[in-house]
């Protein structure tokens, strides 16, 4: 017997034009906006978790790493991803 997961009624407030892009991707793919606003939080955390999943994986690398070559070029990764380009 599979367990069905309760929904939770949430109130958010979007900016307009993202509203109306909601609104355009739902009526294209001929489902609810509310279906389109779950997709798009569940693959941005997705997202999140494999940014720190990558994050946590270089930073285990650069603490193994005896290449001083490797580990700047290790240390460069992590701060772009931490502090951006």
């Amino acid at each position: 017997m599979s367990t069905i997961e309760k929904a939770i009624r949430q109130s958010v407030s979007l900016p307009s034009p993202i509203a109306r892009r909601v609104k355009a991707l739902a009526k294209s793919r001929k489902v609810s906006s509310n279906r389109i606003l779950v997709e798009l939080v569940e693959t941005g955390l997705r997202s999140k978790e494999e940014e720190k999943r990558r994050f946590l994986e270089l930073a285990d690398r650069l603490s193994a790493s005896t290449d001083a070559k490797e580990q700047q070029a290790l240390k460069e990764q992590l701060a772009r991803m931490t502090f951006g380009e």
